[in-house]
């Protein structure tokens, strides 16, 4: 039994080795760009397994989070292998799902134009209202500021009950507003709003009243999300801290300009 705890040791050490080690480097990498705590890092590195297990539960595996480790690790892999084989499969088979699958590995790299005549022209026959491709054209189209031709798919998935509450909606609200549709997109925004919820959703609010000169109602809306952080959970805090940020980074520059 020793000879095989012995035999087997060297081969199975330093895989835990170095596993425990990449785990380090991509908790302090996080820990650090987030701005956590330091006592994370001291426990990180004093405590490597045990730091870094807490740290992963705690701190990065929202679902939001798993979907980004999800998608970059394909991209750290491989990154222009899965896109070539989605061309092969679609070359192969030019069936609906190829096509969107393609379309979807095409936006996430950045190819928009790209992505955009795939989901356009899979819009036909029973696909011509599908629900995923309306969405992901919309924000296709909001990545390159088209933000007329997102209108008309808005209001084609405005009567759905996923709709309220989506990415979508805020893309439509906003696009309505740089078209020129200022109470159509204030009554969207509206129906985003809510306490305690939708930060997105209120930040984008707030500059669109910003860019309307209703500067004092943009200011009350930004300060209450800023506000509202300090009653969030930890888990609500870390969903919503870009947009918690950016309200806070707004507000900011009222109080600068009213001491100017």
């Amino acid at each position: 039994m020793n000879n095989h705890y012995q035999m087997n040791m060297p081969f199975f050490s330093p895989y835990v080795y170095y596993i425990t080690i990449g785990l380090q480097l991509i908790c302090v990498i996080h820990c650090i760009k987030k701005g956590n705590q330091g006592y994370w890092i001291w426990l990180i590195i004093f405590l490597p397994l045990i730091g870094c297990i807490a740290y992963l539960f705690t701190e990065i595996f929202t679902k939001r989070e798993l979907d980004k480790v999800q998608s970059g690790m394909g991209t750290v892999l491989n990154p222009s292998g899965r896109i070539k084989k989605l061309e092969a499969n679609l070359q192969f088979s030019d069936t609906f799902n190829n096509r969107i699958m393609l379309a979807d590995a095409y936006l996430e790299k950045g190819f928009t134009d790209k992505a955009i005549d795939l989901y356009e022209s899979s819009l036909t026959g029973n696909f011509a209202e599908n629900e995923y491709v309306l969405a992901k054209l919309i924000l296709a189209y909001f990545k390159k500021k088209q933000y007329e031709k997102i209108i008309p798919l808005g209001k084609k998935m405005s009567g759905l009950p996923q709709f309220a509450r989506s990415r979508s909606h805020i893309m439509y609200a906003i696009a309505l507003g740089y078209a020129g549709n200022l109470q159509e997109a204030e009554n969207e925004f509206l129906k985003l709003k809510s306490k305690f919820a939708n930060y997105e959703a209120r930040y984008q609010y707030g500059k669109f009243l910003t860019r309307q000169n209703r500067q004092e109602e943009a200011r009350l809306l930004f300060n209450d999300i800023v506000n509202e952080s300090s009653h969030l959970t930890p888990r609500e805090r870390r969903y919503n801290r870009e947009w918690l940020q950016r309200s806070k980074s707004e507000l900011q520059k009222f109080q600068t300009s009213a001491k100017a």
